[in-house]
């Protein structure tokens, strides 16, 4: 693992593949900087890890950094929430209060599902973004602050621009500096890298022997949709970890059947069109759709690794890489 690698497995972020490796390249990049970031992905991607990594590895790192999912604010107390009040505001006004903003004061304010901000809410955020400056409520004069506030969403927001329910100058604004993080199900081998981080994590919390995953778990893992993405792995891995009897663990018990499940493929190869077709060349069909599934398989299980596959498949490494190459395969996104 190279140091970078390390320096971002400290947050939570582990991976190799392309995807993933060019979403964490960008967010280092916007780690430079004290502009404001929109993360964007699916629900269990890892939109707060990001949002930490970025903060603690800028120059802000020592300020605060304060999360707050926006779906959690009421409308009529948004702006209390976010700006604070200031003494006597209002009748239980008795001190003032800082608000959100004032507590992150130098550092970072975190607003997950930005997208549940009100319409009001939208327009005071981007009056904040616009000179960082705000008011309190019952203050007499503006304040300023330096914060800066990374934004998350599991939404589209071109949708939500279309639909009037997200502000299309709010949306620039915060898109100035935006990485998207990919989903599980494009990260090929990544998903049998953070099994392996969360067993080793889960052996260390619970002071147990490191356990190794099945192999068919490891081939249902890699065939599995992960809707939950990250966050559903790591609660599975930790479930099946705690009911682990011996010193193996397995997952594919515990999983739905993939979307194309063994039965469906022999149902797809069976219904190949022949039409035309002599006996040869239909032969010669099937044997391509099965090499071609059980390559992407094979160099899926070893995250890449050309010898290893080639070891399990039988087959000389020279032999195996000519395969890969015949059928398109690319090893470096596994």
């Amino acid at each position: 693992m190279s140091g970078q690698q390390a320096e971002l497995s400290e947050f939570g972020l582990l991976g190799q593949s392309p995807a993933f490796v060019a979403a964490m390249k960008l967010m280092r990049r916007f780690a430079e900087t004290s502009a404001h970031v929109l993360i964007q992905g699916e629900t269990g991607t890892g939109k707060e890890l990001v949002a930490r990594a970025i903060h603690y590895l800028g120059t802000h790192r020592y300020q605060p950094f304060v999360p707050v999912n926006c779906g959690a604010l009421p409308d009529n107390l948004m702006e209390n929430e976010l700006f604070g009040h200031a003494r006597g505001a209002f009748t239980d006004a008795r001190d003032s209060q800082p608000g959100l903003i004032g507590s992150a004061e130098g550092g970072t304010l975190f607003l997950d599902e930005i997208e549940c901000l009100s319409m009001k809410g939208q327009v005071a955020l981007l009056r904040f973004l616009q000179d960082g400056r705000y008011r309190q409520l019952g203050a007499q004069s503006d304040r300023r602050a330096d914060v800066r506030v990374i934004a998350a969403s599991n939404q589209d927001f071109a949708e939500l621009v279309r639909a009037g329910r997200f502000r299309q100058d709010l949306y620039y604004r915060l898109a100035i500096m935006a990485v998207d993080l990919p989903p599980l199900r494009q990260r090929g081998g990544d998903i049998l890298l953070l099994i392996e981080h969360f067993l080793a994590r889960f052996a260390r919390e619970y002071r147990r022997t490191v356990p190794q995953l099945d192999p068919s778990s490891a081939r249902a893992a890699l065939a599995h949709d992960w809707p939950g993405n990250v966050r559903e792995l790591e609660n599975l891995v930790h479930r099946q970890f705690l009911l682990a009897e011996g010193d193996v663990v397995r997952l594919d018990d515990a999983l739905e059947p993939a979307s194309t499940t063994c039965a469906d493929e022999e149902h797809a190869v069976w219904s190949l069109d022949f039409t035309g077709m002599d006996m040869k060349l239909a032969k010669a069909e099937v044997i391509a759709r099965f090499e071609r599934d059980y390559l992407k398989q094979a160099i899926a299980l070893t995250r890449g690794n050309v010898s290893l596959a080639a070891q399990h498949a039988g087959k000389e490494r020279r032999a195996f890489g000519k395969l890969l190459k015949k059928y398109g395969i690319d090893r470096s996104r596994y």
